[in-house]
């Protein structure tokens, strides 16, 4: 101790302790003191420092639970963000399933609207009778509500099913008013000259010869020569040249036991084999074989008989004149 420059009254012999306190423990120890001697002297003050600190304390604690309130939150909000995007896939997977199926139904109803056009139009039905480009009316007295789902995918599938029920009807009926008129186009019923009138019957008459009576097995209708002679129904050309008596001929068979016959004609105008319809022309009116004049004769044969063609014609009130060609 003597380099020291002091000297002491304690033994050399005696041992030192040095003890190193904690700085933080010597300013809390400090404090403490501070605090004691605060409140012995100013016991209000030392109330008020000690509200402060807990104040102090307590902020920080709210914002240790505040911080971690929010983390959860975020959290949270993230799991239902997901959740959220997977529903609306969902729903539009779902979205997308409803307009297929709407396309399906969309294309069963326009099939359906143009079967029932043609229906309406081989059926002869009035304009506007059936009018398949207007939505129809509809009404109702209950309240509506919000259709689930599953309801919804349920109504489309029964309309589908109708649609594909009224699509067999529909076509039933479209093949039958077909079959029905194929049957009416083979029919002798329309005139075989344009703007015509009857000039000579069917039946026994007076020969236009002048020997005597004799069996007229057609009617005659007055015609010019080059004038169009058409096909009175659908049929195929049986015989097409001249024929004893009757001129430049042409025979159609049509199919269902009849065959009719346009004689007397100045040129043809078709061949065996040929299809013709309704209104073709096959020939031009003449005066070839035993006639007195242009005209055209006309007949109709019936499995095989000849019958008389007026009852075929469409509105069997042609005109009559009385002179006879042939």
């Amino acid at each position: 101790m003597r380099a020291l420059g002091f000297e002491s009254g304690i033994p050399e012999s005696m041992s030192y302790k040095f003890i190193v306190r904690n700085p933080r423990d010597s300013q809390a120890s400090g404090l403490a003191d501070r605090l004691r001697g605060l409140a012995s002297r100013r016991p209000a003050v030392a109330c008020a420092a000690l509200v402060a600190t807990g104040a102090v304390l307590g902020l920080g604690a709210s914002a240790s639970i505040g911080l971690a309130s929010a983390s959860h939150t975020e959290s949270k909000l993230a799991e239902q963000a997901q959740e959220l995007e997977q529903v609306k896939r969902q729903s539009q997977q779902e979205i997308n399933a409803l307009a297929a199926r709407l396309g399906e139904l969309q294309a069963q109803a326009n099939r359906l609207n143009a079967l029932g056009e043609r229906l309406t139009e081989a059926g002869q039905l009035e304009d506007g009778e059936f009018n398949f480009h207007d939505t129809p009316g509809q009404g109702g007295g209950d309240a509506a509500r919000d259709m689930p789902l599953d309801e919804l995918t349920t109504g489309l599938d029964d309309v589908s099913r109708q649609f594909e029920a009224s699509g067999r009807q529909l076509s039933v009926m479209e093949s039958l008013l077909f079959d029905r008129e194929l049957e009416n186009n083979a029919l002798p019923v329309r005139s075989p000259v344009r703007r015509s009138y009857i000039t000579s019957g069917f039946g026994y008459r007076a020969d236009p010869f002048g020997r005597g009576r004799a069996m007229h097995k057609g009617i005659d209708f007055d015609a010019n020569v080059g004038d169009a002679v058409m096909s009175v129904a659908d049929g195929v050309v049986s015989y097409a040249g001249s024929r004893s008596g009757y001129g430049t001929t042409v025979e159609v068979d049509h199919g269902n036991g009849y065959v009719t016959r346009y004689a007397h004609n100045s040129r043809l105008s078709v061949k065996v084999g040929d299809l013709v319809r309704a209104g073709e022309q096959v020939a031009k009116a003449g005066s070839t074989g035993r006639s007195t004049g242009a005209h055209v004769h006309f007949e109709v044969w019936e499995n095989g008989k000849v019958v008389n063609p007026r009852k075929f014609l469409a509105d069997g009130r042609a005109p009559v004149a009385k002179r006879s060609r042939g």
